[in-house]
């Protein structure tokens, strides 16, 4: 399959929706992956991308959250699950995914926010990714700028 635009933005959609379910039912990687191929059309999707940012996120854990929470305003548990399975996502991809340009993880986080997140969660999360996009890709975003 040639990977498009279209199914990198559904693996994302997939990854987020499975690391919420993680995060709430504490079920293993292996069959919340298993239910997403199950329940879901994955014809059309980068399968190999969902299973990245599922599993990296979730490997990686405590360095995902870390680089995060510097620029929370709260903790890291007091942030709505919608939201916390977005950072997670975003912030992975963006320390991991340097194939991915920054703003394209920036943007497809923001739209996830709107289409599931809180009111006016994209906007936070679009702050606190641009602030992580500053410190794990500075390079980039400094030559977009310049």
């Amino acid at each position: 399959m040639t990977v498009t635009a279209s199914a990198r933005r559904k693996a994302r959609h997939y990854a987020m929706q499975a690391l919420y379910q993680w995060q709430i039912a504490g079920a293993s990687l292996n069959t919340i992956e298993a239910e997403f191929h199950a329940d879901n059309d994955m014809s059309k999707t980068d399968v190999d991308y969902f299973r990245d940012l599922f599993h990296g996120v979730a490997k990686n854990l405590d360095d995902v959250e870390g680089t995060y929470a510097a620029f929370l305003d709260r903790g890291v548990e007091e942030l709505d699950p919608v939201s916390r399975a977005l950072l997670r996502m975003s912030t992975y991809e963006l320390q991991n995914r340097i194939d991915v340009p920054y703003k394209v993880v920036i943007n497809e986080a923001v739209a996830l926010a709107k289409k599931f997140g809180p009111t006016d969660a994209f906007k936070y999360i679009n702050g606190i990714l641009d602030k992580v996009a500053v410190q794990v890709r500075s390079a980039e975003v400094q030559a977009d700028k310049g």
